[in-house]
């Protein structure tokens, strides 16, 4: 009965062996229910080709090089290098194990009635040397393939880094173009209190030349210096934030803090063509932080293997060869060699349960890579529904508040004339400015945010795309 039972595991430890198999369940990917377009999308579309350089869609130099070197020089980048790198090297550490593992050692020392450091009383007493040298190897046999799981998860976790170190130079990309737009709007607005401050400053002129005439009261130029005053504490305010804005840049791109070169004005700004969104499903295999969430599962399932295969033998090869000799001109003569081949096997008896309890974790780091994998796809769908969205209200958004910026502006010279004519009063031309201002202000920020939804539309989309390119999937 034992012998049948020996032979029965001989057999199938050598039908896994020659078949490559290896012990645990394979990855299946998790099911993320991709919808068959975005929400907000007209209608599903082929997959274009990716565009790594995006951002120069905005043709603004200066952002491109902006960006060009917070990917080359800022620490975002650099750090997430160092850590790909560092995976690929625990990578390579553990790949080694599917090899033999062939070292060397030499000895040589002096002794009574010893022989490197072993008793030996061959000599009578005697004082006298000992040499020896010898390779070694050894190597796990791999049956069940405990190994090549542990090189499947090492190797899909590297891969995870890379894809990580993806993900953050478009998250870095994307951060940067954004805050360089709300440096232009804070630019704007900028202008913008200067012009308020500069308007308020030529009606308090006018009132006060009005007021030596004697055609109006105090009251007129006090509103009008109120106005003023206000407007003009706008403008340290705005600059401070300008600075804080460009010390923001200046960490992204790795520099010090220092001013930050503008290319076109938010106002001349132009909005790249519409991007191709492609299918949703496509989505799953060209978003960096979903390629690394699965990554990752796959590491996780990788380990599931690995665990079980700690509960079956391990066979291990192992061979010797080389000399010894208590004379240094004798290692190498044919009485003095040595050799050795063996196998051996061990494995557990009794653990306690912590191999099921590393079992059971194994299974748990899965579900959770699982989960993980799809909450990152829905959150990738739902980025893209968002940022198409934005697009496309903001986009009715600035028309009408072009509009509404144009109707004010005719407003405060109506208002101006009238006045100076005679004909309304000052509180007329204090309101028609005070709606102005404000309008202008609401315009610069809609640019700003047409602007970013498209930076944030191109990061949900895990990249840019090239217009008119032939599909990919």
């Amino acid at each position: 009965m034992r012998a049948r039972s020996f032979s029965r595991t001989a057999t199938l430890s050598t039908a896994l062996l020659l078949s490559g198999c290896a012990i645990g369940p394979n990855y299946k990917r998790p099911d993320t229910a991709a919808p068959q377009a975005f929400r907000g999308q007209d209608a599903p579309a082929d997959n274009p080709a990716p565009d790594e350089t995006f951002w120069t869609a905005y043709n603004d130099p200066a952002l491109t090089k902006l960006v060009e070197q917070a990917r080359s020089s800022g620490f975002d980048a650099r750090i997430a290098f160092a850590r790909m790198e560092q995976s690929r090297a625990l990578y390579g550490e553990t790949h080694g194990l599917l090899f033999p593992g062939v070292g060397y050692a030499g000895n040589a020392d002096r002794g009574r009635n010893a022989l490197l450091g072993n008793p030996y009383t061959a000599g009578g007493g005697s004082t006298g040397n000992g040499f020896d040298g010898y390779l070694a190897a050894t190597w796990e046999l791999d049956l069940w393939g405990r190994v090549r799981r542990l090189n499947e998860g090492a190797k899909n976790a590297y891969l995870a880094s890379d894809l990580g170190r993806n993900a953050v130079l478009v998250s870095l990309t994307a951060d940067v173009a954004t805050a360089y737009f709300e440096l232009l709007e804070l630019d704007d607005a900028l202008a913008i209190a200067k012009n308020t401050t500069d308007s308020f400053g030529e009606s308090l002129r006018l009132f006060n030349r009005q007021l030596e005439g004697g055609v109006v009261s105090r009251l007129d130029t006090e509103t009008a210096e109120a106005a003023l005053d206000t407007s003009a504490s706008r403008i340290p305010d705005i600059e401070r934030q300008i600075t804080l804005k460009e010390n923001q840049i200046s960490v992204l791109i790795g520099a010090n803090p220092g001013p930050i070169e503008r290319g076109t004005p938010l106002a001349q700004q132009v909005l790249p063509p519409d991007i191709p969104l492609g299918l949703p499903s496509s989505l799953l295999e060209r978003r960096p932080d979903v390629l690394q969430a699965e990554a990752l599962a796959k590491a996780a399932n990788a380990g599931i293997g690995a665990t079980i295969g700690s509960f079956l033998p391990r066979i291990g090869l192992s061979a010797l060869f080389g000399a010894v000799s208590p004379d240094l001109n004798n290692i190498t003569a044919g009485h003095s060699t040595l050799w050795s081949v063996g196998a051996g096997v061990t494995g557990p008896l009794f653990q306690g349960g912590s191999l099921h309890g590393q079992y059971d974790q194994a299974k748990a780091q899965w579900e959770i890579a699982k989960l993980q994998y799809q909450e990152a796809a829905l959150n990738a769908f739902t980025d893209v529904a968002n940022a198409l969205v934005n697009r496309s209200k903001l986009a009715e958004v600035r028309e009408k508040q072009e509009k509404a910026v144009h109707a004010y502006e005719e407003a405060v010279a109506l208002a101006t004339q009238r006045y100076k004519a005679g004909k309304a009063s000052y509180f007329e031309v204090i309101q028609a400015q005070n709606y102005l201002f404000p309008a202008q202000v609401s315009l610069a920020e809609t640019r700003k945010n047409q602007l970013t939804s498209t930076v944030q539309l191109y990061k949900a989309l895990g990249g840019g795309w090239k217009p008119g390119a032939p599909g990919s999937h």
